[in-house]
């Protein structure tokens, strides 16, 4: 809405800056341009006024997929007027020269025709798409169909100096049974992914305890061959020691026996020379005694016997002994 100002039977009008005017005295331009500011008289003027700024336009419409399920596409359109001249031949723009409310509502008309093949193009896509795969990515193809269409095939658009700078899909949703369906399923899908993934886990942990105590049973079977081999080489070790310590006992009695046997030798051959001298000394005092006459034997056995007396405690004389010696003596009487 321009911002005019009445003074005595003038009128002032005042733009800005996203405001394009077009002031047309007497069947001829006077003024065309963005923030102008200038008089004029009502009776004489005709004025337009186009927006140039960038203009938002929210859609959202229901259209059916191939399976026949109704779907409800939701976007906002970003246009403006390029070419106002161009506008504001095709669009009524003029303005009240009093008021400087718009005659019509020309934004309606650009609305309408972006709503008309917006709806086209997305329907055009939707239509031969099914239901799953228009959640999934129709976003996208309906936006750039969209982008395509107003871009490349559509002319009346251009016709009016109007451009579309963006398109935005926010959503594409399902009627509420056929999403809640969608999502029993999904939510079911899901959990069965889940419940595969706990299960995968817990086969996997019952794999891992498996391979722990076969580990453990191959570490108790190691460890048990290995004490095994300990107590062999032990038995092996104490049985060598036996045999050694048997050795030694054996060499050391052997040498015991050896030594004792040559200690027995000499004493043996001590005493059999002592014993043949002692029976030497003994033949050679009786070879000494064997040619003396008897009574010189006798008196030399008297002798002996009178340096022992001192030392005799006893002395038992039987007839055998007495009766040769007094028939001797009765004899030599």
């Amino acid at each position: 809405m321009a911002d005019i100002d009445r003074r005595f039977g003038f009128r002032h009008l005042r733009g800005a800056p996203t405001v394009h005017i077009r002031h047309y005295r007497r069947g001829k331009l006077a003024h065309d341009g963005v923030g102008l500011s200038f008089w004029y008289r009502p009776l004489t003027a005709v004025v337009s006024e186009v927006p140039v700024d960038d203009r938002e336009l929210p859609l959202l419409f229901h259209a059916r997929t191939a399976d026949f399920q109704d779907v409800t596409v939701q976007l906002a359109l970003t246009f403006r007027i390029e070419d106002p001249a161009l506008a504001a031949q095709r669009i009524d723009f003029s303005i009240d020269p009093d008021t400087g409310r718009w005659r019509s509502d020309p934004l309606a008309q650009i609305s309408g025709l972006l709503t008309e093949n917006v709806q086209q193009y997305a329907v055009e896509v939707l239509t031969r798409t099914p239901l799953a795969t228009a959640l999934v990515d129709g976003v996208r193809a309906v936006r750039d169909r969209i982008r395509a269409g107003l871009a490349e095939e559509d002319t009346r658009l251009a016709q009016t100096g109007s451009a579309v700078i963006d398109v935005r899909v926010v959503a594409i949703r399902a009627e509420p049974e056929v999403e809640k369906a969608l999502q029993t399923t999904a939510r079911e899908k899901v959990q069965q992914e889940a419940d595969r993934a706990t299960f995968e886990r817990r086969a996997l942990a019952v794999e891992r305890e498996r391979a722990i105590s076969e580990n453990e049973l191959q570490n108790q079977i190691e460890l048990a061959r290995r004490e095994e081999q300990l107590l062999t080489q032990r038995g092996a070790n104490a049985r060598r020691q036996a045999e050694e310590a048997a050795a030694a006992n054996r060499i050391e009695t052997e040498a015991q026996a050896s030594r004792k046997e040559r200690l027995t030798q000499v004493e043996a051959d001590g005493k059999r020379a002592l014993g043949e001298a002692e029976a030497a000394g003994e033949a050679a005092r009786l070879a000494a005694y064997r040619d003396l006459p008897e009574g010189v034997l006798t008196g030399l056995a008297l002798k002996e016997l009178a340096g022992n007396l001192p030392q005799i405690d006893s002395l038992v004389l039987t007839p055998d002994l007495l009766t040769p010696l007094l028939t001797k003596l009765g004899v030599r009487s």
